[in-house]
């Protein structure tokens, strides 16, 4: 009985590993296209092109993400923010976002 729990935890561990592995393939799609904006102009098509493909709509369902239309606008929008993965997913970012957002809240 005890094996069946061992392997069951373990077989969730490898599941939630390989959900990671895929979020990290998504989040580095995101900065490539950021990238691409910033040189070409076209990163919010890019992201697109990729996540309405067949090979991303397979990487954003492993993530754990449903590769839905929705989905797709939000990547376009983030890639359109510009602003890098490493750096919205940081404290420090979120931090300043929050202040921001208490300074507009006040000024209304």
């Amino acid at each position: 009985m005890k094996e069946a729990i061992d392997s069951t935890a373990y077989n969730n561990e490898q599941g939630n590993r390989a959900r990671k592995l895929f979020a990290a393939v998504v989040l580095a799609a995101l900065d490539d296209a950021i990238a691409d904006d910033k040189k070409f102009g076209n990163g919010p098509d890019q992201i697109a092109r990729w996540a309405r493909s067949k090979d991303g709509r397979e990487v954003l369902t492993c993530a754990g993400i449903d590769p839905n239309e929705r989905v797709v606008q939000g990547l376009m929008d983030f890639v359109g923010k510009g602003v890098r993965t490493s750096v919205a997913l940081s404290r420090e970012e979120s931090e300043r976002r929050h202040a921001a957002e208490e300074e507009a809240a006040r000024a209304a």
